[in-house]
């Protein structure tokens, strides 16, 4: 049996594929700077030396790193509802991204943070700047510096993450791509472009980032 490849069907409804692809963008643009948000001020928890902090921190990162992401946005979706949280399928895929990644990007800034020498603390204090002011001003500026590699390749993954939305029938590229595929029978034509779409947008976001680590490289 041959399989012969024929993009016609699938390029009629490319403009599915771009809608698909630009909610992708709106839904990492949205959970991903949350994520970043819940992940800050988890990796203070995490290098307090307030156990009341650290251990809160501790179980969180550990039971939403140990879960399948899949798991969690079942469970916002179908399960929150009958604990009275009701959410639409898009806000109940946002927020799950945004707790998920939050645990990811928690442990890279905590390496980050680790990373910036004492001594920058205690200049800021030697100059009168409260403790919020040296996290502000000093502390989180060369973290932030410190983990620009990691922190883009964990961006670009939870990017890629946004297709599992489509478990929900969230209209994304995954699911715009799986409705052509069952519409149209060319299985290999429709993953074909939409795996192009997923590499090009990565590789986009890839040389984004690289742009912003030159940008804030500091000169040697």
């Amino acid at each position: 049996m041959t399989y012969s490849l024929n993009f016609a069907a699938v390029w009629r409804s490319f403009d599915l594929l771009l809608q698909g692809l630009a909610l992708s963008l709106g839904l990492a643009i949205v959970a991903i700077p949350a994520g970043c948000l819940i992940g800050l001020i988890t990796a203070f928890g995490l290098v307090s030396k307030s156990v009341l902090l650290r251990k809160p921190a501790g179980l969180y990162v550990t039971v939403i790193r140990n879960t399948p992401i899949l798991v969690l946005v079942l469970f916002s979706y179908f399960a929150l509802p009958e604990l009275g949280v009701r959410l639409g399928k898009i806000e109940s895929f946002v927020l799950t991204l945004a707790i998920y990644s939050g645990a990811y990007l928690a442990e890279v800034f905590r390496g980050g943070l680790i990373a910036v020498p004492p001594g920058q603390r205690e200049a800021g204090l030697a100059i009168g700047l409260t403790e919020m002011q040296i996290r502000t001003s000093i502390i989180i500026p060369l973290m932030l510096r410190n983990v620009l590699p990691s922190l883009g390749s964990t961006m670009i993954s939870l990017f890629k993450d946004t297709s599992l939305a489509a478990a929900i029938a969230v209209p994304e590229l995954t699911f715009e791509a799986r409705k052509i595929n069952v519409e149209t029978f060319r299985v290999i034509e429709t993953w074909i472009v939409a795996s192009c779409l997923y590499v090009a947008t990565c590789s986009l976001l890839a040389a984004l980032m690289r742009a912003v680590e030159r940008r804030l490289a500091v000169p040697r």
